[in-house]
């Protein structure tokens, strides 16, 4: 079997496997080192694949982008979707603006401001994630204090 059609068919098990949770069950983040989020309103802004995205970008992040402290998020607190964008004919992609507040290795609590794009993901399977952890926008991606993502 090809490297490509290895990879296809990690992709596709995984779009096949269940992400809700059974009702009354908490959800934990599933992802290293994560401990149980709490006060989750519901959204997809609290959904594990999307903390666990979040959270190995993150990771990637500190480790290649010069001058970052070496830290790793730890915990996901106060997940709230602060808007929705719906898709329409004048804005065909739609979009969840959520925002948290995350505690870090060396102790210290940030916001992190995240946008889920429904439909974007690789090859348009599955949603993207995009997201901003205050002072780690070192190159100014999105635009000084994560506005654009805010």
């Amino acid at each position: 079997m090809t490297r490509f059609a290895k990879s296809a068919l990690a992709a596709l098990i995984s779009l096949c496997t269940p992400l809700a949770a059974p009702l009354g069950v908490t959800r934990a983040v599933q992802a290293a080192d994560l401990g149980v989020y709490t006060e989750d309103d519901g959204s997809i802004c609290g959904e594990t694949w999307v903390l666990s995205k979040i959270t190995h970008r993150f990771s990637y992040q500190v480790h290649h982008v010069p001058h970052l402290p070496d830290v790793a998020i730890t915990d996901f607190r106060d997940i709230r979707q602060h808007r929705y964008q719906q898709a329409s004919e004048e804005w065909p992609i739609g979009r969840h603006y959520c925002r948290a507040t995350v505690s870090l290795s060396d102790g210290r609590d940030r916001s992190i401001f995240y946008l889920i794009e429904e439909g974007q993901g690789f090859a348009s399977i599955g949603d993207n994630v995009e997201f901003c952890v205050s002072g780690f926008d070192r190159w100014m991606v999105y635009n000084g204090r994560c506005r654009v993502l805010r």
